[in-house]
């Protein structure tokens, strides 16, 4: 069944970007995953919470590949270097 990882990502400073982008996408990759929504054009429907800076979706086979990804020891340091330039609301959720 596939799982899903969803952030809402509001950027501080976007110095990490460029090294997050040219790693992180094979890393993904290597636990079969791969991108729904990176970023894109938002607006809101319902709610009056404010958009983010970003919105990414990532398709996985199954939790535990989702799960593999995150917990990965080469995402490790793109973690850190993420958390030191935005902050992340992120969530696993299994699709249909």
């Amino acid at each position: 069944m596939p799982a899903y990882i969803i952030g809402r990502l509001q950027m501080r400073d976007p110095s990490w970007l460029d090294k997050y982008r040219a790693t992180v996408p094979s890393l993904v990759a290597k636990h079969g995953g791969r991108y729904l929504v990176r970023g894109g054009k938002m607006e809101t429907l319902e709610g009056n919470a404010a958009l983010p800076t970003s919105f990414v979706i990532l398709e996985f086979p199954s939790m535990d590949d989702a799960r593999g990804f995150y917990r990965d020891p080469e995402y490790a340091p793109f973690i850190q270097l993420r958390q030191a330039g935005s902050d992340l609301e992120m969530v696993l959720v299994e699709g249909l």
